[in-house]
Order: structure tokens, then C-alpha cells, then sequence
């Protein structure tokens, strides 16, 4: 079975110095049908605007990823960690027993456009962590690049979350399969461009729920950029 969630179903919220559209509740956007899929919280697309950002806060328990589109996303935490996340780069951030950090856009003139995931970690408590990786745009040419996994395979960066990320850019001719596992779920969002799921299509911002398919068929794409979730039912 695969559900479609078009890009203009989604929450949003326009605060002036940022646009955010939320995949699932968020903040101030709530939807009893949309609270998250299998262990995938939050899916927040956002831009924000030169010289500004998210001040200092916390959080806790949630292993959250950053996914920079464009622009830079310059990030200050409670670890010690002062690091500037760019397009290509996958930043995970466990938040465990409680961390606070911010994330500001210091350049003059670009808005930076990224998307703020939350995984719902397999343990609580746990010691705040931090890891950043680069994934050059030919490793996720016409295939599905594993770029986050719980035990960092094949060079993903690690999360504390029964979850592996894939990312991918498809074009024309270019096509892959993944075989699914029973009783898993899994999430597409087609960061930008036009592609077919399984025969379905999505254009920029839209989403398949998939569930109960023995395989995903990714094909047809036009300048797409797509994140592929494997998650814990």
C-alpha cells in the first residue's frame, strides 16, 4: 500500500525571518492523522533568512538530523560543538538526556533552505552526541546512498534509532530498486524535482507512506533530489 501526502497538504508557518512547512505536528500546526510514520517525528522543511536563526534552546531525548539544501546552517550546542553544516553534509545531533543548542544563517544575502528531521531514538537518557559527514553528490548519482544508520554503515553517520536514511539524485534514464523488509515502514519525501514511486508520481515536497510493498521502485526522474526512510513499525 502507498499513500501520498502532496507537498501542499502539509502544515506551514511563515514567521517572517523564517517559512517552515511541517510533514507532521509541529508547534503551532496540529493534525491527529499526521503525527509522525513508524519512528519518523518530524519532517520540517525550512528557510531562513539571512543574519538570522534559531536562538539558544533545548531538547531532549530525539536524535535529530539536519539536511542543508542550500546556502550554510552555522550550528553552536552545550557540547562544545561549533561546526557549519552545507549542502551534502548530514548532521546528526542526539539530544539524549538533554541538550541546548542554536543554528543561525551568517551569510549576507542567502537564505539557507534545509530540513530538520527527528528520529524517536531506541533508548532514552542516553549521553548527548554529535556527528557531521560529507556526501558528494556522485555517491547518490542514480542509487540510493546509505548516509544515516544505527550501526554507521558503509560510512553513514550513526543514529541512536532503529532507522536507516537513504539519499539519492535520479534523472532521466536512472533507476533503482530496494527490497523492503516485512513488517517495516518506509517513508519517501522528493526533496525537489519530479519522480515515480512505484508508479505513483511525486513533484517537490510530496511524500509516499508506504507500507506492505516487497520492494520500491524509484524511476523517472526529473533533476530529483529524494530521501528514502527505513523505519521501526
Amino acid at each position: 500500500m502507498i499513500a501520498l501526502r502532496k507537498s501542499r497538504e502539509r502544515g506551514h508557518a511563515d514567521h517572517g525571518w523564517l517559512r517552515s512547512h511541517h510533514s507532521f505536528s509541529f508547534a503551532g500546526y496540529h493534525d491527529p492523522r499526521h503525527m509522525g510514520f513508524g519512528n519518523l517525528r518530524v519532517i520540517n522543511e525550512d528557510h531562513i533568512a539571512p543574519g538570522t536563526g534559531f536562538g539558544s534552546h533545548g531538547h531532549k531525548d530525539m536524535e535529530i538530523i539536519s539536511y542543508v539544501l542550500e546556502g550554510r546552517l552555522s550550528h553552536k550546542d552545550s557540547m562544545g560543538n561549533e561546526q557549519t553544516i552545507s549542502p551534502g553534509e548530514v548532521q546528526r545531533m542526539s539530544a539524549g538526556s538533554g541538550v541546548v543548542h542554536s543554528e543561525h544563517n551568517h551569510a549576507p544575502g542567502q537564505t539557507t533552505h534545509f530540513l530538520q528531521i527527528w528520529l524517536l531514538p531506541s533508548e532514552t537518557g542516553i549521553a548527548p552526541g554529535y556527528a557531521q559527514k560529507a556526501f558528494a553528490d556522485e555517491e547518490k548519482r542514480g542509487r540510493l546512498r546509505l548516509v544515516a544508520s544505527p550501526d554507521g554503515a558503509e560510512g553513514s553517520v550513526s543514529v541512536h534509532a532503529d532507522a536507516r536514511l537513504y539519499a539519492g539524485l535520479f534523472d532521466g534514464d536512472e533507476q533503482v530498486e530496494l527490497e523492503l523488509p516485512a513488517g517495516r515502514k518506509t517513508y519517501v519525501h522528493l526533496v525537489r524535482g519530479a519522480l515515480s514511486v512505484n508508479g505513483q508520481r511525486l513533484t517537490t515536497g510530496d511524500a509516499a507512506l508506504v507500507e506492505n510493498e516487497p520492494r520500491l521502485r524509484l524511476h523517472d526522474g526529473e533533476q530529483s533530489e529524494v530521501l528514502v526512510f527505513d523505519l521501526q513499525a
